[in-house]
């Protein structure tokens, strides 16, 4: 029950959809910039500061848009309290990989894995949720494999970036549908459940000399950074939440490569990653791999709209 009656979503495009979803993806797609203008900090550090910087704003969105209702009843829940702190533990992770990865030049490594993920979520679906896999989404399928089987002979051991990225987000989307509350208050119960552990990390930091908050040979451009990671980390989240509920499936399938590509293209042009033999196959199978299971995806669409 939430505070105000809301209509169910209908399954067709709007502009303001659009242009939601749009605004998350280029943030998302940007973001390898900022965080590369925190890779003097550490990870752990970057983590904790995106935690508690992005209560407020979560918070806030709750208050303006009156959808604190939900959020009352999953405190009371403990089945909800534990599905949280899940989401919570795999969210952290994935933004744990993804920091490291930036700061430690592997953005490239970043891309393939947001690139990959649509395709582990189907592979999950299959094996946990007996989902049948239609032919295209098996060609499909197989291509990623054979992507990441070059990958993992030309560096002599699997690329675990990439696949940790996939399997964190994969498995966090999967456990996040369960949970009972929309997505707005999802997002501030994770934030609310991981704050405490971030604050008394961050205190730690600062007095034992190691952190970056309003310390430092740069206090104020890094306290600025530290602070801007709640921005940088709930309005992408928030503006494609509500950009998801005004458009279909298939659009917002076709969109989520926007940011891969743009982390890909900063990798190779601004970042200056190496892109090797090895990543000059692997991609074009999994660009492949994303025309087909894109393709195969809109006719399923087209196919059930006429229907």
């Amino acid at each position: 029950m939430t505070d105000q009656t809301v209509a169910a979503p209908k399954n067709e495009d709007s502009l303001g959809g659009f242009f939601f979803a749009l605004g998350a993806y280029l943030l998302w797609g940007f973001l390898p910039v900022y965080m590369k203008a925190v890779a003097h900090i550490s990870p752990a550090e970057v983590i904790a500061h995106r935690v508690v910087w992005s209560l407020p704003i979560a918070g806030l969105v709750l208050v303006v848009t009156r959808q604190t209702g939900d959020l009352k009843i999953a405190l009371g829940s403990p089945r909800t309290l534990a599905l949280a702190c899940m989401t919570a533990a795999l969210i952290t992770v994935n933004w744990g990989i993804y920091v490291w990865s930036i700061g430690a030049g592997r953005a490239l490594d970043t891309a393939l894995g947001y690139y990959i993920n649509p395709l582990f979520s189907i592979l999950l679906g299959a094996i946990l949720l007996k989902e049948r896999m239609s032919g295209a989404q098996k060609v499909a399928v197989g291509l990623a494999i054979a992507a990441v089987a070059v990958l993992t002979y030309e560096a002599g051991g699997l690329p675990w970036v990439s696949l940790g990225l996939t399997i964190s987000w994969g498995f966090y989307a999967l456990f996040r549908k369960t949970l009972p509350v929309g997505p707005n208050q999802g997002f501030f119960l994770e934030v609310l459940i991981l704050a405490l552990p971030a604050i008394g990390y961050i205190v730690y930091l600062q007095t034992t000399g190691q952190g970056h908050f309003m310390t430092g040979s740069q206090p104020a451009y890094d306290t600025a950074l530290l602070m801007g990671c709640g921005l940088v980390t709930a309005v992408p989240l928030m503006l494609y939440a509500n950009g998801a509920k005004l458009l279909r499936l298939s659009t917002i399938g076709i969109m989520q490569y926007i940011a891969p590509t743009m982390i890909f293209v900063f990798a190779v042009f601004v970042f200056g990653e190496p892109f090797g033999t090895a990543q000059m196959i692997a991609f074009p199978l999994i660009w492949m791999a994303l025309v087909v299971y894109t393709g195969s995806m809109i006719r399923q669409a087209r196919a059930k709209s006429r229907s």
